[in-house]
């Protein structure tokens, strides 16, 4: 199990940016692909962007697809996700997450065991 941290949500304004922030511990961080996932209320939970152990590869959903980039530094443990020109659609609760697995690269939520407890972003027009 890792247990994982995240930080940075907060009241955004449409087109403004936010970084969020997901502290690490555990399991051996460089060995995990870790993965940021959302849930809008009323909504089930969705994946949002993924990258892998080794950071050579990068998922995002559509809607986020130039506009947030996920990020690694596996000697500090962190991982971020920065989020640009911010939308009211983008408002939920961001979850910070790893796969069951190590050196195993997943976008399925539910091969995900590992979650932080959530960070609320919203976003006002």
């Amino acid at each position: 199990q890792v247990q994982l941290t995240e930080s940075g949500g907060g009241l955004a304004h449409v087109g403004d940016s936010l970084t969020l922030s997901c502290a690490a511990s555990g399991r051996t961080f460089s060995a995990t692909t870790m993965g940021w996932f959302r849930q809008a209320p009323g909504k089930d939970r969705e994946f949002v962007a993924a990258i892998n152990y080794a950071s050579g590869r990068a998922d995002y959903t559509d809607s986020v697809k130039g506009r947030f980039a996920i990020s690694r530094h596996n000697a500090k443990n962190m991982v971020w996700l920065q989020m640009n020109n911010l939308r009211p659609e983008d408002t939920a609760v961001y979850y910070c997450a790893a796969p069951r697995e190590t050196f195993y690269y997943t976008l399925n939520p539910d091969e995900y065991s590992s979650w932080g407890q959530g960070t609320q972003v919203t976003v006002s027009s």
